[in-house]
Formats: structure tokens, C-alpha cells, sequence
């Protein structure tokens, strides 16, 4: 259970920060500390599955499943099943409040040889909150969410390359709509749209083994608001790419080794005095095309500052028989950009048509709100490439 004040109910909703509300700390809602790159709906970021989650959150470039609905829409035509569904869950930031977690359903039908549509929804509880007003009365509770609903189209090119686009909706609701903030603005619900485009490549080379690579640019599209008539803010639009490489070791057993990096296409903010004048840093009040070409060379401490805003994602998988995987990886975020960093681990077992992913997040307990972070992931594929239709 958490509490708020209505007084610091909008700085709850506009700076994204519900965790820090509850736990007199600075995390925000994806387990970055409070000097990350702002954004609102940071919950998009989230890793959602446990296959890359055990793996470091790397997953642009491994082998197609499922939850590429996140990771790489474009990988959904290379799918060796004509109907593919995952259902993951993940209790989140637990060890500051009991009641968050992330709920990911992913879908994916092979249209043809060539063509797979792909859909998605991803839910973000952020459990019970008690308002207050500023005479401490009790005004009730509060279950803030927010969800967002994907649809994905991938192609491939040849037997090599694939490209997808995707839409996105989003609800971001921190508010009943009941209560106005200080400046006597009607708080509301957030609502936004977006487009992504997504590239994968994979070749295989040599005795049994195969390269891939994968990009990722995703949440490109309208700012979000959450006043009637105040200010709107990006949302974390963001660069996914990767390497992976596969070797078959026998006729069992696969390795593979995967290589992510990840860097937000949104301004960084400038440097301010204490009247608001830019002293360090460029203007952050930009359009959203404008902000996505300015991130990349925008940080007041100049190209040394912007090295620090991409974060890193190594992870290896051992797989045998196609039906046991065991799974590890790394996640490394720069400590003045967010500071997230752990080790993962997990395993998967395939009974069938079903397989069950789990992954375990090891970080320090005293450093880390996402430490112990644990996720669960259920699958099932239907049919096979043989039985796509043709066209």
C-alpha cells in the first residue's frame, strides 16, 4: 500500500516516479535510479519475457520466438510455427512495494512462407495507493495502471532478411480524474500512439553455425499528457540493436552468445541555473523528430556524456535437445544514466507444444530495488511451417 497527497499527485504522474512516492527513494517505475533520461511510461522498457530476461535482456538477435513482439517484431517471420502464444508475468520492484508487476501476452500467426502478422498486450499493475489531502483526511484508494496493445506485420526477403512495422496504443492512468493539482488543471488519463521498425538478419556460415543481427527503433510517436491543458512528454522512444551467434556443437546441443546494446532516442536535459537558464546543454522542449536526432549528440558533458547514455547487454544460451535451455547474462546501465546493473540467470523446459521459461535477477540486495526480481513465462506453438499456406 502506498500513500499520496493530492498536493504531490501530479509530480506522481509527470515525473513517473510511483515507487519513489512509496519508498522515499529515487526509482522509477522501469528500476532506474532518478538521474536516467526522463520519460514518461517508462513501463514500455521493461524486458517482459523470461527467455531474455535470463540472458542479460538481450534479444534482438537471438533466434526467433514468440515475445520477438517486444524484442524484434522483424524476427516474427523466421517463426517455424504458424501459431505461436506466450503469456509471461513478473512481480516487479518487490523489494520496495509488494503489490507491482508486469503481466505480457504475445501472439503470432504465419500468414504465409513470407508474411506474419504478430499482436501484443502488456499490463502494468502498480498495485494500491491511499489518498490523502494535506489535512491527512482519507480519501480512499486508489489502483493506478497502465497497458499498452501492439500489432506487428513482418516480412521476409529473401532467406536471409526480414523487416517489420509495428503500432502501438498507450494508456497511462495515474489518476480517478477526480482531483485537480495546485495550478487548478483537471488531472487525466494518458493517451498515446506510436510506430516502430525493426530489421533482422541471419546467415548461416561454416559447419552448423549462424550469424544474426537485429535493430530495433520503437515508441517513435506522440507525446503524452496527463492535464487537461499542461505540458506533454516524450515517450521512451529508444534503439535496440544486436548480435548473436549460434554454434551446433552435436547433434544435441546448441550454443549461442548474444550482444545487445540499447540507447533512448529522447533529449537529454540541459543544464539549468536557478532562474531556468540554459547553462550546459541544449533545449529539451523540442519536437519528437527533433529529439530523436538531437539524442544522439545532445548531453551537456558532450560525446564522453553520450557513451554513458547506451547501456549493455551480453547473455549466452546452452540449449539441448531443443527441450532444456539454461540460460545467463548481464545488464550494465551507466551509474549517472540510470544505474541499473545486475546478472541473470534462468533456465526453459519443452514438454510438447508447451514450453515453461524462468528467469531469476541476482543484484546487490542493498543497492538494487531489482534484486531477486523473478519471471515466469508459458508458451505454445500449433502447427508447423509445412502446413502454412501459400501464396
Amino acid at each position: 500500500m502506498k500513500f499520496l497527497t493530492v498536493k504531490n499527485l501530479t509530480v506522481y504522474i509527470l515525473l513517473a516516479l510511483p515507487i519513489a512516492a512509496a519508498a522515499q527513494s529515487t526509482t522509477t517505475t522501469s528500476g532506474s535510479s532518478a538521474n536516467a533520461i526522463p520519460t514518461a511510461v517508462p513501463f514500455l522498457n521493461i524486458s517482459p519475457d523470461s527467455r531474455s530476461g535470463a540472458m542479460g535482456d538481450a534479444g534482438v538477435a537471438i533466434s526467433p520466438d514468440v515475445n520477438a513482439n517486444y524484442w524484434n517484431p522483424a524476427k516474427l517471420a523466421f517463426l517455424e510455427n504458424n501459431d505461436e502464444v506466450a503469456l509471461s508475468y513478473s512481480p516487479w520492484l518487490r523489494n520496495l512495494v509488494p503489490d507491482v508487476s508486469l503481466a505480457f501476452l504475445s501472439y503470432a500467426h504465419k500468414i504465409d512462407e513470407r508474411n506474419t502478422f504478430g499482436a501484443s498486450l502488456r499490463y502494468f499493475n502498480l498495485g494500491s495507493i491511499q489518498l490523502i489531502d494535506q489535512n491527512q483526511t482519507d480519501l480512499g484508494t486508489y489502483k493506478p495502471s497502465e497497458f499498452s496493445i501492439d500489432a506487428s506485420f513482418a516480412r521476409k526477403f529473401g532467406n536471409t532478411l526480414s523487416l517489420g512495422l509495428t503500432m502501438r496504443y498507450i494508456y497511462s492512468n495515474f489518476s480517478n480524474g477526480a482531483f485537480v493539482s495546485g495550478s487548478g488543471q483537471q488531472n487525466k488519463a494518458g493517451n498515446a500512439v506510436s510506430a516502430g521498425v525493426s530489421l533482422f538478419y541471419n546467415k548461416p556460415y561454416g559447419d552448423n553455425s549462424v550469424f544474426a543481427f537485429g535493430a530495433n527503433i520503437s515508441n517513435i510517436g506522440s507525446k503524452i499528457s496527463y492535464t487537461s491543458t499542461g505540458p506533454s512528454y516524450f515517450l521512451p522512444a529508444n534503439l535496440k540493436l544486436g548480435v548473436a551467434n549460434t554454434w551446433q556443437l552435436d547433434d544435441l546441443s546448441k550454443f549461442t552468445i548474444a550482444f545487445d546494446i540499447n540507447k533512448l532516442l529522447v533529449p537529454t536535459p540541459p543544464i539549468r541555473d536557478n532562474d531556468g537558464n540554459i547553462i550546459k546543454g541544449s533545449n529539451d522542449d523540442v519536437s519528437v523528430p527533433a529529439g530523436i536526432f538531437r539524442s544522439f549528440g545532445d548531453a551537456p558533458g558532450g560525446f564522453s556524456e553520450e557513451i554513458k547514455e547506451i547501456a549493455f547487454s551480453p547473455g549466452v544460451e546452452y540449449l539441448y535437445n531443443d527441450l532444456l535451455a539454461v540460460r545467463a547474462g548481464y545488464f550494465y546501465e551507466n551509474a549517472d544514466k540510470g544505474g541499473r546493473r545486475y546478472a541473470t540467470t534462468g533456465f526453459g523446459i519443452k514438454y510438447n507444444i508447451f514450453q515453461f521459461d524462468f528467469s531469476y535477477l541476482i543484484a546487490s540486495q542493498k543497492n538494487s530495488p531489482l534484486a531477486n526480481t523473478l519471471r515466469f513465462t508459458l508458451a505454445a506453438s500449433f502447427g508447423g511451417t509445412g502446413n502454412a499456406s501459400k501464396r
